[in-house]
């Protein structure tokens, strides 16, 4: 399998036009990813919302926003040269709920392909189905943040999602999340 830019444009050129599963019926554009293709830090959400639909790019509506300041102003790296971001699922839920168990199942495939493309030193997973799905289990995300597991080999970091942070934003919030990304910073430096 090819790495890099052209290792993620084979994926997205086997994906084509992908009806696999039913969120295809209701979606404007596909939302692959963005992003540095040979980033050593990816960020893995769960699913695209109205604003990632309109534009075909992730993370680019308020979730977006305070990820790209996590990741600018607390991390100190540049969102699109130092990491790559994509989703769980590459089409909108409706009124944005958990992809179900179907819809994760036609899009894992997609999902192992980008991180193999990609080949990241560290994953972070963003909030609850992100974490599941990539430990194959249920994770109660809130009680699991701030902990370490891997993923084929890949350090993997549970953290809240964005627009958690934003529904309750908390000083303890904002700093668990902070902490988690310290740990972060500190596994890519080795």
């Amino acid at each position: 399998m090819k790495t890099g830019a052209d290792g993620l444009q084979d994926i997205q050129t086997e994906m084509g036009d992908c009806t696999l599963c039913k969120l295809s019926e209701q979606r404007k554009t596909i939302v692959f990813g963005s992003g540095n293709p040979n980033a050593d830090l990816m960020f893995i959400g769960e699913g695209p919302g109205a604003d990632e639909d309109e534009q075909g790019l992730p993370f680019v509506g308020r979730a977006g926003k305070k990820l790209t300041e996590i990741i600018e102003k607390g991390m100190l790296l540049d969102r699109e040269r130092d990491t790559y971001i994509c989703n769980i699922v590459k089409c909108r839920p409706p009124g944005n709920r958990d992809p179900e168990k179907e819809e994760v199942a036609s899009c894992k495939p997609f999902l192992l392909k980008q991180i193999q493309a990609v080949k990241p030193k560290v994953l972070v997973a963003l909030g609850k189905p992100s974490a599941s799905t990539l430990l194959g289990r249920s994770v109660a995300i809130t009680k699991e943040r701030g902990t370490w597991h891997e993923f084929e080999g890949v350090p993997l970091m549970l953290t809240l999602h964005p627009a958690y942070l934003l529904r309750a934003y908390t000083l303890e919030n904002r700093q668990a999340v902070h902490n988690d990304m310290k740990l972060v910073l500190e596994a890519l430096k080795k």
